[in-house]
Parts: structure tokens; C-alpha cells; sequence
């Protein structure tokens, strides 16, 4: 090897060295940070497992069986034992307040809601169904239809609306035509024939097998009418 060579080698390897010592010293200096560091993720990573595994999974199975009386009672219309129990076994308010994290939990603020609905305690119906959060398109539609259900019966038209055109949003054969009709007779109870027609004609273009659309061509020659 020729002396430049050798020198040159020699020059890399001592920058080699003296980047390793100065990792090596950084992490002598910093070692006990970095382990804090490195122990707390570790804490936390085992943390959540736990949690999921000895709480949320438990949690989840003894909502789940507990659920099942307050909706036997929900199907038979018991609607008072549904949401309160029935002394042996909870209702849905208790579920919620037990198990609200849950899924389970969270299906029973979506049956709250329609228990004040029924019982015609509007506030506290948009109250729970607004808790209600779900991704399923079609239970995402029939809760934000509840709202605007109680919101109808509260005389807030306005807000009625806007909750039936966001239900209608989630594009379904069964929810989306019956929410745009809800839509478009509140329309009418403000004299917007406009919107109304706007709304039942998107009916009778989107959803002409729909139970709605029966009878549409009836509702749209109305608002056609009114407009003249």
C-alpha cells in the first residue's frame, strides 16, 4: 500500500473512530434520559394492552349481557322498564353510566334516545342520540333522523331540517327517501314550496322503488301548484 493510501485509510478510520466515541460518549452521558425515555414508551405501550385486555374486554362482555333484558323490554314497547330496569336488571340509563366507553355502551345511548323519544322527553332524546357515535351509514342515519324527530316536535323546524337532509346523506333505499319526505313536509309547514320540491323530486329521481315514492308525484304536483 503506497503511502498516500495508507495515510488516507488511515484518516477515514480515525473519523470512524472518533464518531463512534462521540456516540458512545453521548449515550454514556445520556444514558439514564434515554432509558426513562425508552421505559416510559414501554410503560405506556404495555398500559393500553392491559387496559384493553383486563378492563375494556371485560367491560365489553358484561354490557353486553346486560343489554339484552333492556332490549327484550324495548321490542315488547315496555319502554319505562327499558330505560330505568326493572329492579333486577339494569336499563339503558344504567348501562350508559356503567358502560359508556364500551360499544355496547354506546348502542344503549342510541336506544336512550329513542326511549325519550317515545316518552317524549325531546331534549334529553337529542341529548343521547347526539352521544350515539357510530360508522354504520344506516344507524348513523336513523339517529341523526331521531334528532330531527325531536327537534319537529320541540317547533324548531329549522333544525329538524338540517338533521333530515344530514340523515338523507347516508344513501340508502330504506332511510335516505323517508328522511328527504320528513324534510320536504316541514318544508311545506314553512311554506317553502321550493325546497320541498327540490327535495321530493331528488325522491322520485333517486329512489323511484322506495315506499316514498308511491305516492311523490302527488306531493310534487302540490308544490308545483303552490309556486304558480
Amino acid at each position: 500500500m503506497s503511502k498516500k493510501k495508507k495515510e488516507a485509510t488511515e484518516g477515514r478510520i480515525e473519523v470512524v473512530e472518533s464518531a463512534l466515541t462521540k456516540s458512545e460518549r453521548f449515550l454514556e452521558e445520556n444514558q439514564k434520559i434515554i432509558l426513562i425515555v425508552v421505559g416510559a414508551i414501554i410503560v405506556v405501550i404495555l398500559a393500553f394492552l392491559g387496559y384493553q385486555r383486563l378492563i375494556v374486554a371485560p367491560k365489553e362482555v358484561k354490557a353486553a349481557n346486560e343489554i339484552f333484558m333492556a332490549q327484550n323490554y324495548f321490542e315488547q314497547d315496555s319502554i319505562y322498564q327499558a330505560l330505568n330496569g326493572d329492579g333486577q336488571y339494569a336499563g339503558f340509563l344504567e348501562i350508559v353510566d356503567r358502560y359508556g366507553s364500551t360499544k355496547t355502551g354506546n348502542l344503549a345511548k342510541y336506544y336512550t334516545g329513542i326511549c325519550y323519544l317515545k316518552l317524549e322527553d325531546f331534549d334529553n332524546a337529542i341529548r343521547y342520540l347526539k352521544k350515539f357515535d357510530t360508522k354504520n351509514p344506516l344507524a348513523k342515519s336513523m339517529a341523526l333522523g331521531g334528532i330531527g324527530d325531536a327537534y319537529l316536535e320541540l317547533g324548531k323546524n329549522e333544525k329538524a331540517i338540517d338533521f333530515y337532509l344530514q340523515a338523507a346523506k347516508h344513501k340508502n333505499e330504506l332511510t335516505a327517501p323517508m328522511f328527504l319526505m320528513k324534510a320536504g313536509l316541514t318544508y311545506e309547514l314553512l311554506n317553502d314550496y321550493g325546497h320541498a320540491l327540490k327535495v321530493y323530486e331528488e325522491i322520485q329521481t333517486n329512489y323511484p322503488k322506495s315506499y316514498e315514492a308511491r305516492d311523490i308525484d302527488r306531493f310534487i304536483a302540490k308544490a308545483k301548484g303552490m309556486l304558480k
